[in-house]
């Protein structure tokens, strides 16, 4: 759905900070691949996987899937999953079956061939894994996708995966519970980032980005934040305006490393295709989805990568991905 260089820019970024997302099975971050099949038409999927343990037997997850590019559709979007899973062989072989709610965004092309709609909807992701544990918290997977569709086709999707365990285990295999925490990810903090704004259409045209954020913790795994967002001019989606999410957090690797998923809302102006072309009703207010990380270097400085995902509904939603500098105090 979106431009692969860019994403698969923005996935080598996310793996040298670890991105991902979630308060979801054993604390793990993976990575998947693998051919894709719906019907006769055959592309590629690939996935982002935070999973949290909920005892020895049961797991949960959140993931960003990437079903790649079938005719006439490119589609993506986040999974909740629920988990059994079956340790095997001293803990160092998993097996477990999952099931949950995916909420997709599909770019499809439009009826007559004229054009492109951004289509959001829900179906349900039905997964299978085998997981084996090595000795320095690395993971090999191999994992079965069935996403099922109502309004679109479904999808089969086979990956291999690389994941880290970012809480080390007390055993062999699968931390059972994550480590409690009673302190904040975050107190304060100011970040300005830039990056790349992609327009998902069947072109993913592409215009540079802006943003500066404030973040500021709520609880020990809540942050929220606000911030302004800048879109850039090259493409038909030009906007900018204020944004505000809520965030589940996570912290790794002694506080240095943190992960989060957000939502909340976009207030932008849309520009449209000139610049005194400028809409109101629909192209004011747009849902936001993101997944960030962040690595503190030092106590007061870090550095943030982050995903946005600018829900629409006039078909110009967007990915913004944006990299830069925080202070924290």
């Amino acid at each position: 759905m979106k431009s692969t260089t860019s994403l698969a820019a923005f996935s080598v970024s996310a793996t040298a900070l670890v991105l991902a997302s979630g308060s979801a099975c054993a604390q793990e971050f993976t990575l998947y691949t693998g051919p894709l099949k719906s019907g006769a038409d055959h592309s590629y999927s690939w996935q982002m996987d935070y999973t949290e343990g909920f005892g020895e037997y049961f797991a949960g997850s959140i993931s960003w899937l990437n079903e790649g590019h079938i005719p006439d559709h490119h589609r993506d979007g986040q999974a909740i999953q629920a988990w059994a899973r079956l340790p095997l062989a001293q803990r160092r072989f998993v097996f477990a079956l999952g099931v949950g709610p995916y909420r997709y965004f599909d770019t499809e092309a439009a009826s007559q061939g004229a054009g492109y709609s951004d289509t959001h909807g829900w179906g349900m992701l039905y997964s299978a894994r085998a997981t084996w544990y090595a000795t320095q918290r690395w993971t090999a997977n191999l994992q079965l996708n069935r996403v099922q569709i109502a309004h679109g086709p479904s999808t089969t999707a086979l990956m291999l995966g690389v994941g880290y365990q970012l809480d080390a285990p007390d055993t062999p295999g699968p931390r059972d519970f994550a480590l409690p925490r009673t302190q904040k990810v975050t107190n304060n903090e100011i970040t300005l980032m830039a990056g790349e704004t992609i327009l998902n259409s069947l072109q993913s045209q592409t215009s540079a980005a802006e943003a500066i954020e404030y973040r500021r913790g709520l609880s020990s795994f809540i942050d929220a934040t606000v911030g302004y967002l800048h879109e850039g001019n090259g493409i038909s989606a030009r906007r900018d305006g204020a944004t505000a999410q809520l965030w589940l957090t996570r912290a790794f690797l002694d506080d240095h490393l943190t992960l989060g998923f957000g939502a909340g809302l976009y207030a932008a102006i849309h520009h449209g295709e000139h610049p005194d072309q400028r809409d109101t009703g629909d192209g004011i207010l747009s849902g936001l989805v993101s997944v960030s990380a962040s690595y503190r270097f030092t106590p007061h400085w870090a550095a943030r990568v982050t995903w946005n995902r600018v829900v629409t509904r006039y078909s110009r939603d967007t990915d913004v991905i944006l990299g830069g500098i925080g202070y924290r105090f």
